[in-house]
């Protein structure tokens, strides 16, 4: 039938080009050709030639005698027309068969002459802890969306057909003119109350059972994000081509948008972490151990060197120890520790006297006997500084605020006696 069998060629590229392997199902097909297709679709900014190299792949693969043909003899065999072609049919078409009739492009060379609307994306806000950030995490989520109609097609009728909307002409918007003033008006479009946008209108009787006329229906969706070592506050997680489908449009995007909740003991900075720790007066002088619990559970013994102090605002570093790098998680930053000194509220005279024999001499004093009788003696009291100047500028901004109500009379004063002159 075929004459002689050709040399055997290349039977894995097509594999390859939808990322599955030689055994995957028509099932396996349909789902990494749909993602594929959708994201390299030229409507979505996709490129043209990825976009027709997956639908030549899809083409072969889903048919059972043209993906045995090039399962044993490979490309060429196809090339040659064993299988009835390898590949030449409309990229577009090959999509817009896929889909039910209802393509990005809207089907046929004549509607992809003009650009489909592209359908909004969904932004969803995904709370996670500084924890799922650090080790990483996958969570399910439950969403509903549209999808088009099985039944119709998308078309909204029994019979597929449909009316022009009478209220817009087909246009699917209404422009309305208000009156602002003499010779002034103000002319207002928006969508067709009647036909909801669409320029069309479907019989009543000829409603489609399923969608009610309404094209899509809902349809409840499980995704699993998964959250990257790594990962920033604010940094986006996309779904292409999951957000509500709509007959002639390019389906939108889901994107969730990571929000990172406070922690009460860590606070990031790029890759690293930081970790406030206070000291009293003896471990600021004498030394100091403590038990860090890090955000995988791992413990970790920080402790001062033999003989060192720590000074109050003091920062401390550890390597490796900080975030793990995005897309290279067994990079990290560093653990900062930043440290502040908790000292006594007062000490005994007895206190002083053991404290004295132990620490650094006093600065020899300068001061004559009668230098000390010739000086006032003062009294300190503590003082919240912050309070304090804000005080202050209250009561700067209230007597700057006085005088000019003062001036204001004056000057009402003066006009008043200028005019009865």
């Amino acid at each position: 039938m075929f004459g002689r069998a050709p040399k055997k060629s290349d039977n894995t590229k097509y594999y390859e080009i939808l990322g599955v392997p030689s055994t995957a199902s028509q099932d396996d097909l349909k789902k990494a050709y749909r993602k594929a297709a959708i994201k390299n679709h030229p409507d979505k900014g996709g490129d043209p030639e990825k976009f027709k190299e997956l639908a030549q792949a899809y083409e072969v693969l889903s048919d059972p005698e043209k993906r045995q043909i090039y399962d044993e003899y490979g490309e060429d065999a196809l090339k040659e027309g064993m299988g009835g072609g390898g590949g030449g049919h409309d990229p577009f078409d090959i999509f817009q068969s896929f889909f039910g009739g209802t393509p990005f492009g809207g089907g046929g060379s004549s509607s992809r002459g003009r650009r489909q609307r592209r359908g909004e994306d969904v932004i969803h806000p995904l709370k996670v802890s500084l924890e799922d950030l650090y080790n990483g995490t996958s969570k399910k989520l439950s969403l509903s969306r549209n999808v088009i109609c099985s039944k119709c097609t998308g078309k909204g009728s029994k019979s597929g057909a449909s009316m022009k909307c009478s209220g817009c002409q087909g246009s699917g918007m209404k422009v309305s003119i208000r009156h602002l003033g003499p010779s002034m008006i103000q002319q207002m479009q928006q969508p067709c109350n009647e036909c909801k946008g669409t320029g069309e209108t479907i019989d009543d009787k000829d409603r489609c059972p399923q969608c009610k006329g309404e094209k899509v229906v809902p349809e409840k969706k499980v995704l699993e994000v998964h959250v990257e070592k790594g990962m920033q506050n604010g940094q986006k997680i996309t779904f292409p081509g999951e957000a509500d489908e709509a007959p002639d449009t390019v389906t939108g995007d889901i994107v969730f948008v990571l929000q990172q909740k406070e922690h009460p003991k860590f606070k990031r900075k790029g890759d690293d972490i930081f970790y406030e720790h206070t000291l009293n007066l003896t471990e600021a002088l004498c030394g100091f151990q403590f038990i860090l619990t890090h955000l995988d559970n791992r413990q970790l013994l920080i402790k001062s060197l033999p003989g060192e102090v720590v000074k109050p605002d003091q920062f401390k570093a550890i390597n490796d120890e900080g975030m793990p790098m995005y897309q290279r998680p067994f990079m990290k930053g560093k653990l900062y520790i930043h440290f502040s000194v908790d000292f006594p509220d007062s000490i005994s005279p007895d206190q002083c006297k053991v404290l004295e024999a132990v620490l650094p001499a006093r600065p020899s004093s300068q001061i004559t006997d009668m230098e000390l009788d010739e000086c006032e003696e003062t009294t300190l009291h503590d003082v919240n500084i912050e309070e304090e100047m804000r005080r202050k500028q209250q009561q700067a901004a209230q007597e700057a605020y006085d005088e000019d109500d003062d001036d204001d009379m004056h000057g009402g004063a003066q006009k008043v006696q200028c005019a009865q002159q």
